[in-house]
């Protein structure tokens, strides 16, 4: 018995007595190298009768945020469980229940409208983007910001609520995307996400482990022509 201890200790000693531990780098996932495709349907956020479906898919979601949006943006009502909710807001949902459930999200500072008017779909730079909503594209321009340009924003006219337009920011367009295209939620793609990081300090940095780039989904009333 002691001769089988000596000589498991000699041999230990001979080819792994260094007292250091070789680190190998663990490889990336293959899954996480591949285009994710579109999203599972999944909505977030609703306005009345207008649903809106998660524009990334879920396994490139980082964290979803919720703050105030550009100048007329609507409240929106988002599903699921704020996160980052108050203690009080925690104790009265324990005591008289709540609808607790994905998705899982924050409230965000900044912005403009009311606090729930902008949803922050956190996403890695060059994540496809999909459209949220069944719809027509009306409108693609240019996200400005100090005389650069970060991305593009797309309008689209939803098809069961023509007098709203969903806005999606912070996407660099698919080169295929055109005014007066139809567009599918959770199906068409409309381009990828943007790195904003350069432009500004993204709230939603606070609740991810990156710089907090995402896509921005607003709804505001379609622009309507007056006639004089």
């Amino acid at each position: 018995m002691l001769v089988a201890i000596g000589l498991v200790t000699v041999l230990l000693s001979a080819f792994g007595g260094s007292g250091t531990p070789v680190r190998t780098a663990a490889p990336a996932s293959p899954t996480r190298l591949l285009p994710a495709g579109p999203p599972q349907p999944e909505i977030v956020a609703r306005l009345s009768n207008l649903h809106l479906q998660l524009p990334v898919s879920q396994s490139r979601v980082t964290a979803i945020g919720y703050q105030g949006g550009s100048d007329g943006a609507l409240a929106l009502a988002p599903l699921g469980t704020q996160v980052n909710q108050g203690l009080l807001t925690r104790v009265v949902h324990k005591i008289f229940g709540s609808s607790n459930g994905r998705p899982r999200w924050y409230q965000l500072a900044g912005g403009e409208g009311p606090g729930t008017s902008a949803i922050d779909v956190g996403a890695a730079p060059g994540t496809d983007v999909y459209s949220p909503v069944d719809g027509i594209v009306v409108a693609i321009d240019d996200v400005m910001l100090n005389g650069r340009t970060y991305g593009s924003r797309v309008d689209i006219q939803p098809s069961g609520a023509p007098s709203l337009d969903v806005t999606v920011s912070h996407v660099r367009v698919d080169p295929s995307l055109a005014v007066g295209a139809p567009v599918t939620s959770a199906g068409s793609q409309l381009g990828a996400v943007v790195d904003f990081s350069h432009a500004e300090r993204q709230a939603l940095s606070r609740y991810t482990n990156d710089a907090g780039n995402h896509v921005v989904v607003e709804v505001h009333p379609a622009a309507t022509l007056s006639l004089s």
